[in-house]
């Protein structure tokens, strides 16, 4: 729908309260399972606007329930607190003209400050859900690298079947993910006996086989599949003590990611024959599973479709966007689709350089984010 002249002109007379909101917010460090003093931050901005019933859950999701009487059907809009960047102190944010700058500031930064300003507008006008229908506005934790999409897992397994359908906000205006990628994330450990570099010459080096079965890995070709993809990385090695010793110990990250159930499967059971192959040769080698991210599921299709034609047709009403580009993505989306939920990732504005501590942000872009993610909602409330 077209939005309403209360509508457009709110959205116009929020430009400096979104701004300030991403000032004040983008500075307050985040990572994965360390959200507190964001989720504190959230939930006071919340209760400040009026909001009664706000709460945080043990996954350190804030949590807006509207209408929720316990039993009604859910629709979940969502944006994550979290940042990909380890900081603990302060994470450093500067201004000039139409850009903003800091570390997570588009990643999910002012998403989060566009979802929860297109919902202020229903808040601020005693508009409730259609048909009865709860809706629950959250900002989410962990669903950055090793958070491992706890938060949105802890969504959908308190709510349940309730959901009929999630709606995140983590992305740029003219894309929408609708298929989930999903992934495999390992820390493997190679341990040998290790030795002087001189005085033991020949005792095996943990790097070596490390190494050698990275070669391995690197040498096995990705299942094609019509439409998908299927990928693989190592991102991190350590190991060794010193120049002049044969390394005992040493350990990499590694991952592979599909947007297909089944690749995603014959991956894990190649990685399972290299690892046993090493082990067969008298090497110890230690598997850890840091992650694991679920393809997409069984998705009722027409109710899908339906999904998607709302944000299509928000789109195009807001943005003059015909067809927003559909794209595959590791997002909160990934665990209600895999549970047959319709799920999207949408966009709230647009950034430049995610997880980069250089990433930006265009200012004049958070008007159409709120105007966009209004007109999504207006499919789920009354409108003024």
């Amino acid at each position: 729908m077209k939005l309403t002249d209360r509508m457009e002109k709110y959205a116009a007379s929020t430009r400096e309260e979104v701004k300030q909101f991403i000032r004040d917010l983008a500075p307050i460090p985040a990572p994965s399972n360390h959200e507190e003093k964001r989720v504190e931050w959230v939930k006071n901005w919340m209760e400040k606007q009026g909001a009664k019933g706000v709460y945080v859950d043990d996954a350190l999701n804030v949590i807006w329930p509207v209408n929720d009487t316990g039993e009604n059907d859910l629709v979940v809009f969502m944006a994550h607190t979290d940042v990909v960047f380890p900081d603990t102190e302060t994470l450093p944010f500067r201004e000039e003209g139409d850009t903003m700058w800091c570390p997570g500031i588009g990643d999910d930064t002012a998403r989060l400050a566009t979802l929860l300003y297109a919902y202020k507008y229903y808040f601020d006008n005693d508009l409730m859900p259609k048909n009865g229908t709860g809706v629950l506005i959250v900002a989410n934790s962990c669903e950055e690298g090793l958070g491992n999409l706890k938060g949105s897992r802890k969504i959908i397994d308190t709510f349940g079947k309730r959901v009929k359908a999630l709606i995140t906000v983590d992305g740029n205006l003219s894309k929408i993910v609708t298929r989930a990628v999903g992934s495999h994330r390992y820390k493997v450990t190679v341990r040998t006996e290790g030795g002087h570099s001189y005085n033991a010459f020949g005792n095996r080096n943990a790097i070596a086989y490390l190494a050698s079965m990275i070669g391995t890995l690197y040498d096995i070709k990705v299942p094609t599949k019509e439409d998908t993809k299927t990928t693989y990385n190592v991102g991190a090695i350590e190991g060794g003590t010193s120049v002049n010793t044969i390394a005992e110990e040493a350990t990499m990250l590694y991952e592979y990611r599909s947007d297909d159930r089944e690749c995603l499967a014959i991956m894990k059971n190649c990685f399972e024959k290299v690892i046993e192959a090493y082990r067969a040769m008298g090497i110890e080698v230690e598997v850890e599973l840091l992650g694991e991210r679920p393809c997409s599921g069984d998705v009722p299709e027409e109710e899908f479709k339906k999904l998607k034609a709302i944000m299509d047709k928000a789109a195009f009403d807001t943005l003059g966007i015909k067809k927003l580009i559909e794209e595959s993505g590791s997002t909160d989306a990934n665990y209600p689709l895999s549970k047959g939920i319709p799920s999207v990732c949408i966009g709230g504005s647009i950034s430049k350089g995610a997880h980069r501590r250089e990433e930006s942000l265009n200012v004049p872009s958070l008007y159409d984010g709120v105007r966009f993610l209004m007109n999504v909602m207006s499919y789920y409330f009354e409108v003024c």
